[in-house]
Formats: structure tokens, C-alpha cells, sequence
């Protein structure tokens, strides 16, 4: 799974839904980034990404190392050596500098539509600016999906992360709103939880479990056992719209 140094006040790329459950086809443009090989755990995921249009799935740009020119996209709630997979070119924000996670986004265009899935919907501009402004926000709940790793268990020695290709989700409170950043937060007594390790790149929805909105992507996270904040770069901010709308019209 990959993990990365990140900026100063960022610990390492989150890449898994913790307390959370099985999403099953609540969100079917929700896909992973498979991998040529499995990972020595057998499974395959490295990160997660969401279709915003039929042909256009938007994901980390930190998901992708060096040189990497096309990506394997599997839209399958959970996947199996021989699912179906999507291949296309794997296009990074130009302004993205590995190490530093401004700009850390990044599509991966096909060359032909991906059938019988509906796109997430993406925000206007300045929607969570505005949300603020008119005291909304901070009662909103979010909705993050992702194929990362589940809860991690105390062992001796250390943490356990277990994989398993498979699609989950989890509900999660609002923490702070940043110029580029949005921080969400688990609220314990409401039983949130967060995203970890593998998924990266995947969504935020704005609002319940069926929203298909899509205002942030994760990133990263404060701590290294995913039980922190998370740290989700927004999507309706000038910078990030500059990249999208060369892929996809934008509200």
C-alpha cells in the first residue's frame, strides 16, 4: 500500500474506511486503482478514485508513482483476480510536486465510456465557503468511501491493517475549513469513523450515505493508526477547478 512523507502538519496518506461498513451499491462510482501484481497480502487495491463522468474517474495524484502514464480501474464493490477493469491514461495536476500535497489530484481518462454507472455530481464554486458563511457546515456530516484499510488492531509489536478489495463507507463530523483544505473529524459518540491507508484519492459526499455529491477527495490524516482527523483537499476551489474543467464540465 502506499505511504508517503507528507507536508508539515500532514501525517501519511490515508487509505482505508475505518468504523465503517460495507457499502455495497450505494456509491458504484466509487472504483479502486488496481494494481499489476498483488500486494504481499494478496489483495490488490492502492488506492481509491470516483467516475465524475462517463469517461473521467478523479483520484490522488500521489497514487500514481514516477513516470506512470495509464492506471487499472475496477468499479466492482469487491474485487477478484478476473473482475472487470478499465484502463486509461493517468493524468496529474501539473502544479503537483511528490511530497508536497497542494494540487494532489489527478484523473484517469478512458478512452470509451464506462457503462451503466452515473457519475458523482461535483460543487460549485465556493459551496463550502458558503456553507460556513451561513452557519450550515459545521452541523453537516460526511459521507467518505474507500477500498483502504479496515480499523487497525493492537498487536503485539504494534498496529494491524487488514485489506480486503472491498468497497466501504463511513459517516464523519466537520472539523475546520481551510483555503485548500477540508478537515473532517469522527465524532466517537455519534460511532464515526475516517479514512486510512488505501484510501487515497477517494471521495467525500457531502451529507448521508446516498449523497452523491462530491465535494473533497482524501488525502491524508493526523495520525498513523487513522483515528484522527483527516485531512481532504476540496474540489470547489478555484485551483482545483482550473485542473477539472479541462476533463469535465463543472457547475
Amino acid at each position: 500500500m502506499i505511504i508517503f512523507c507528507m507536508i508539515v502538519g500532514i501525517a501519511t496518506p490515508a487509505s482505508a474506511i475505518t468504523n465503517g461498513s460495507v457499502d455495497r451499491d450505494d456509491h458504484p462510482q466509487v472504483g479502486a486503482l488496481i494494481g499489476d501484481a498483488p500486494e504481499s497480502d494478496g489483495t490488490w487495491a492502492y488506492c481509491t478514485g470516483t467516475l465524475i463522468s462517463p469517461t473521467v474517474f478523479l483520484t490522488a495524484a500521489h497514487c500514481g508513482r514516477p513516470g506512470k502514464r495509464t492506471a487499472r480501474v475496477s468499479f466492482a464493490g469487491r474485487y477478484e483476480p478476473g473482475a472487470k477493469v478499465f484502463t486509461g491514461r493517468f493524468v496529474r495536476d501539473p502544479r503537483y510536486t511528490r511530497g508536497h500535497h497542494l494540487h494532489d489530484v489527478a484523473v484517469v481518462v478512458f478512452p470509451s465510456a464506462v457503462p451503466a454507472i452515473k457519475p458523482a455530481r461535483l460543487p460549485a464554486q465556493g459551496l463550502l465557503d458558503r456553507m460556513r458563511d451561513d452557519g450550515t457546515l459545521k452541523s453537516t456530516r460526511f459521507t467518505p468511501v474507500g477500498y483502504g484499510a479496515l480499523t487497525p488492531t493492537k498487536r503485539e509489536g504494534g498496529w494491524r491493517f487488514t485489506y480486503n478489495d472491498t468497497r466501504n463507507r463511513t459517516s464523519i463530523s466537520f472539523g475546520r475549513l481551510g483555503a485548500t483544505w477540508l478537515r473532517l473529524t469522527p465524532d466517537p459518540e455519534r460511532g464515526e469513523g475516517g479514512t486510512c491507508f488505501g484510501d487515497s484519492g477517494g471521495p467525500n459526499f457531502l451529507g448521508t450515505a446516498d449523497s452523491d455529491l462530491l465535494v473533497a477527495t482524501t488525502i491524508s490524516g493526523v495520525d498513523d493508526v487513522c483515528r484522527s482527523t483527516n485531512i481532504d483537499y476540496r474540489l470547489d476551489t478555484p485551483s482545483a477547478r482550473e485542473f477539472l474543467r479541462w476533463f469535465v464540465a463543472l457547475p
